[in-house]
């Protein structure tokens, strides 16, 4: 086996060549046994190599162009062709984050002289009354076509349930993914065994949000296929194998939303990687679990024992904080000057102190003012 960088350079393509490549199904790639690095066997290495007119033919059928080549290509406008893009009769295959972090499209120049030779009325004259009313309505297919080319894609490289899964999962926010899979062990692991982000785990934090963005569905029709898809895909999945989880006592989390005090999406995501990671860590040694949402609330679940993963300790830590909470009471502000209502009741106690202090120490001058 061979790593991705070895196989780009004894192919000779650069690294987005051989991502798209890989992409269209050219290069057949072997996950490793962790499920997270791709491999390429020195077999389809060998294989490439001796096809007639290695490696100008391989370039060839992975060569993109951006806007201003495809309209150059086609014959016609750059205006045109954004419009023909965002109208969704052009599907890109990549893109990347200009020095003004915009996002600049790229197509396939096979596809783009495809499309010519197919559509020539779209070229020329008057564009047709549909291709207007949706340009009118504010439409842009780009994302979503690439979005769905994607996860056909990735879905189709794979014969894993679980994994086709975590493809559809991507798409959907962290709140509308809790309403589909309602159990935290199986988003933890849909959320560890999800393909690699665009620009790669290290990647600039910028792009990974633009990355993000782009990933996630964002029209009404679009989130109610993706959503019905991923339920199908997960019943599949369970019936061929559950998702792991630590042994012991657990309990499902609520759906993360604001009614739960979730806090950003971006972090409900990396606490629930990180409690799959740290649960298959300590899995040995057991554990239970309190709903970080409920502990708040006062319903305490199973408390799991010391030396648990990071869900079964962030449940104690909450329950003991809650427990605190409601045997002291609410806290005082340490610094500051206290106001409302908080500053109206140590007025209260401070002149029911000296009240007291007053009324063991008796003044004298007080006896002698009562006296008539």
């Amino acid at each position: 086996m061979m790593t991705v960088g070895a196989a780009t350079r004894e192919l000779d393509l650069k690294r987005g060549e051989f991502v798209i490549a890989a992409h269209l199904g050219l290069i057949r790639l072997t996950s490793s046994r962790d499920g997270r690095r791709s491999r390429v066997g020195r077999g389809e290495v060998e294989r490439l190599r001796s096809q007639e007119g290695f490696p100008d033919v391989l370039r060839a059928r992975v060569r993109t162009v951006g806007t201003a080549q495809g309209a150059e290509q086609l014959g016609i406008s750059p205006d045109r062709f954004t419009k023909l893009a965002r109208a969704g009769c052009l599907t890109p295959i990549a893109f990347y984050l200009n020095r003004y972090r915009a996002v600049v499209w790229l197509y396939l120049a096979d596809e783009i002289a495809d499309f010519g030779a197919r559509e020539p009325r779209l070229l020329e004259g008057r564009s047709p009354a549909w291709l207007l009313g949706r340009l009118a309505d504010g439409a842009d297919c780009r994302a979503r076509n690439w979005r769905s080319r994607r996860v056909e894609r990735l879905c189709g490289l794979t014969e894993d349930p679980w994994a086709r899964a975590a493809v559809l999962a991507e798409t959907l926010d962290p709140v509308q993914l809790a309403e589909v899979v309602d159990d935290p062990y199986e988003r933890a692991y849909l959320a560890r065994i999800g393909p690699e982000p665009v620009f790669g785990p290290v990647g600039p934090p910028w792009a990974r949000e633009t990355m993000a963005r782009l990933m996630q569905a964002d029209e009404p029709d679009e989130l109610l296929w993706r959503r019905v898809t991923l339920i199908m895909e997960l019943d599949h999945a369970r019936d061929v194998r559950p998702a792991p989880r630590p042994d012991g006592a657990w309990r499902d989390l609520p759906p993360v939303g604001p009614e739960t005090g979730g806090g950003a999406p971006g972090q409900h995501a990396r606490a629930e990687a990180e409690a799959e990671a740290g649960s298959d860590a300590d899995a040995e040694a057991g554990s239970g679990a309190v709903p970080c949402g409920e502990a708040d609330r006062g319903v305490v679940g199973p408390v799991a024992p010391a030396g648990g993963g990071l869900l079964a300790r962030i449940g104690r830590f909450r329950t003991r904080r809650a427990a605190d909470r409601r045997r002291v009471g609410p806290r005082r502000a340490s610094v500051g000057r206290p106001s409302g209502a908080t500053a109206v009741r140590d007025r209260g106690a401070r002149k029911a102190l000296a009240c007291g202090e007053r009324a063991r120490h008796p003044d004298p001058h007080d006896d002698q003012g009562s006296h008539t």
